[in-house]
């Protein structure tokens, strides 16, 4: 797929989240590098979407909704 390395972590987190990570690290390592990885690529992709221009429509331009109704787009 694509080449790694290992990166030492070292967080901070609530007591209940702690003892969570520290149980899936132990059942299954490998899963916590995915979650990271997972949690990274839709982070990226954030960062990404969020640094284009705006789509043109402007905050009370009428548009279509799923349904079928149009309505007003409120951001």
């Amino acid at each position: 797929m694509w080449e790694t390395c290992a990166v030492d972590l070292r967080v901070r987190l609530p007591r209940p989240i702690a003892d969570e990570v520290e149980e899936v690290q132990r059942r299954d390592p490998e899963m916590l590098s995915r979650i990271l990885a997972y949690a990274m690529t839709r982070r990226t992709i954030f960062d990404h979407l969020a640094a284009q221009p705006a789509s043109g429509f402007s905050s009370t331009a009428p548009e279509a909704g799923l349904d079928g109704f149009e309505g007003t787009v409120l951001r």
